[in-house]
């Protein structure tokens, strides 16, 4: 009996396989015949499952998108339940950041899909609605710290929101090796550290341990 095909599986080895190229090469490298040939199949088997170049990098995307809900729920799982919002902050933040090789691969992708979407009214649409969305999640997580106390009624919730987004601009100044992983780490601590209550900094305990073993994963910048 013929061995069945599993076509999700095969269009996220494709994915997979349009990351390294975009990790190795860069996004003026992402052709489709680069992508088969990173993948190990022929164009036609290719084609087969994209049938564009614009398809791929869509699908592609949406993938990056998925690993990288999916490391951050990880990372909520070990925080147990009812995480103060400063941890959660803390792990939304970093696992944005090109900190380990999964993390490193989905930030590029992400790279190259936001400088096509600036010429692609599809992908420009697609980007801009999962970053607003990404943004409104924020923005309300804000809004529940200063409602329960965590961060001072004083504090402006949409530009408190935009402040901890503008830290994953680190990601530019760790790729080309500006700052290393650990004073990032240590600049986002300090970040939260000034938002949050002085009663609620305990929380934050440890924060050295973690960040040790964030920059010595496999493959950490």
């Amino acid at each position: 009996m013929p061995k069945q095909v599993d076509h999700r599986e095969r269009r996220e080895t494709i994915a997979r396989a349009l990351w390294r190229v975009v990790e190795q090469r860069g996004v003026v490298h992402l052709s489709m015949r680069e992508v088969a040939q990173e993948a190990g199949i022929s164009l036609g088997q290719l084609q087969h499952y994209f049938g564009s170049r614009e398809a791929m990098l869509s699908f592609a995307m949406d993938f990056a998108s998925e690993q990288a809900s999916l490391r951050v729920g990880q990372g909520l799982a070990k925080l147990g339940d009812r995480p103060h919002p400063r941890d959660v902050l803390r792990v939304m933040l970093t696992e944005l950041l090109p900190l380990h090789a999964d993390a490193r691969a989905t930030s590029r992708m992400s790279a190259a899909f936001v400088l096509e979407a600036l010429h692609n009214e599809n992908f420009h649409a697609r980007a801009r609605d999962g970053m607003v969305q990404g943004r409104a999640l924020v923005e309300q997580l804000v809004r529940q710290a200063i409602a329960d106390g965590h961060i001072g009624p004083d504090r402006d919730p949409v530009a408190e929101t935009n402040l901890l987004l503008a830290l994953t601009g680190f990601t530019t100044l760790i790729e080309l090796n500006v700052i290393e992983p650990r004073d990032v780490l240590t600049a986002v601590d300090q970040h939260l550290d000034g938002l949050f209550t002085t009663d609620d900094r305990h929380t934050g305990g440890g924060r050295s341990d973690a960040a040790s073993d964030e920059c010595s994963r496999p493959g950490a910048a």
